[in-house]
């Protein structure tokens, strides 16, 4: 089994995390941002260093490739190089950086592979300027229209259509991913779970699916303190009885069930006026479609009215669970095992690249620890060691796929 240079990758992660740096030493890195934009560069450049072919699509999608003996669909690898405003040094960008490394270890010992393999950046994983996340390769896989996700526009009214125009790193659309023999996407888990149970790697076998409502209770507005108690229509109480007893309900529902209230409103929204609406949201996720019907069902057979307050439910949007491809799956595994790591098979309860790509590409991802299950935010940490062991596994994964698929 062939090994990563741990220094080297500990060396470029520090180089990156240098772009966007935040006070507390995270990373504001927006999509084709100043910061971006200079991380960019210095990816492309890294890349032309090690005599790979760097080449841009219509969507900013950056693709750097090391040629294969012969003339087959490559084995692409990455992530992307944004994050969100003051999230972590490794989300997304680590995906990238272990991407490089196995490519220069490869380099390094002179392995030559029949298969081409290509380092890929997608442009705006993250949404956090340019709504909604994971817009390229939503585009790339169909899932998205590109005429509108050219006109998302950020809070200062820039359209993405422009910033990429100017940022570039605009190329033709024939240089899109289009056809590959595999990609594995390298990741922090973003949660506990691997921290926890003490595991080295997440063997990640899909994307979970999701629901997500929002739910409005309608009411009447009138003075706080005039108004006795018994004569109000008071929607935020009947908003709160909901909530918790839909929580009582999700409980038992499934174990293996994440939910969350994650956004709340209420209007007019002032302490000394009882609110005339009340809007909260209801996110579900797990992998097993009946679980997520049972939540639709629950959302949509709550009542018109409740305590002289109607209640109205809208689903907002959804997604279908996402089952990777059991050959790139497996190389992912036997590499942790040849490789001697502790490793579990597990879904992915967050979205990536990964889950647009897998709908015409064979895919997998590897997750590697996180501390505290931190991520989104400046302390998110994952250790030297554990990204070093991550590089490894992508790596000889790579390497297996590359033996397997020529057999064939």
């Amino acid at each position: 089994m062939k090994q990563c240079n741990a220094n080297r990758l500990q060396k470029l992660i520090e180089l990156f995390s240098e772009y966007g740096k935040t006070e507390n030493n995270g990373v504001t890195r927006l999509s084709l941002s100043a910061e971006d934009i200079a991380a960019r560069k210095k990816f492309q450049e890294l890349c032309e260093e090690m005599e790979l072919t760097v080449n841009y699509d219509d969507m900013g999608n950056m693709y750097a490739t090391l040629p294969g003996k012969q003339n087959l669909p490559p084995i692409v690898i990455g992530s992307h190089l944004d994050s969100v405003i003051k999230g972590g040094r490794f989300d997304g960008v680590l995906g990238v950086l272990t991407a490089l490394e196995a490519v220069n270890t490869i380099k390094d010992e002179n392995i030559e592979l029949d298969y081409p393999i290509t380092i890929v950046n997608f442009t705006n994983e993250e949404g956090a300027r340019f709504e909604p996340s994971l817009m390229s390769s939503g585009v790339l896989s169909g899932k998205f229209d590109k005429t509108k996700m050219m006109a998302s526009t950020d809070k200062n009214g820039i359209s993405f259509a422009k910033a990429l125009n100017e940022s570039g790193f605009e190329g033709p659309e024939t240089n899109r991913l289009q056809e590959a023999s595999a990609y594995i996407e390298l990741h922090i888990e973003q949660g506990p779970v691997l921290e926890r149970k003490k595991l080295d790697i997440g063997v990640v076998v899909g994307v979970l699916g999701m629901v997500c409502y929002e739910i409005s209770v309608y009411g009447e507005s009138n003075h706080a303190g005039t108004t006795p108690i018994g004569m109000r229509k008071d929607p935020m109480f009947t908003a709160a009885n909901i909530i918790a007893d839909m929580q009582k309900q999700l409980q038992r529902m499934d174990s293996e069930l994440v939910y969350t209230i994650g956004r709340i409103n209420a209007y007019p929204n002032i302490h000394t006026v009882i609110p005339s609406q009340v809007t909260f949201t209801l996110e579900a996720r797990h992998q097993n479609p009946g679980v997520i019907a049972e939540v639709s069902r629950m959302v949509e057979g709550l009542p018109g009215i409740l305590s002289d307050c109607s209640i109205k439910s809208t689903r907002l949007w959804d997604r279908d669970t996402v089952h990777f491809d059991e050959e790139v799956v497996n190389a992912v595994e036997y590499s942790c095992k040849e490789l001697g790591y502790k490793e579990n098979r597990m879904f992915s309860g967050a979205g990536h690249d990964a889950q647009f790509i897998a709908s015409y590409i064979p895919s997998a991802m590897i997750f590697v620890p996180s501390v505290n299950g931190y991520s989104h935010r400046e302390d998110e940490l994952t250790s030297y060691e554990d990204c070093a062991k991550g590089a490894n596994v992508l790596l000889n994964a790579v390497l297996k796929l590359c033996r397997e698929k020529v057999n064939k």
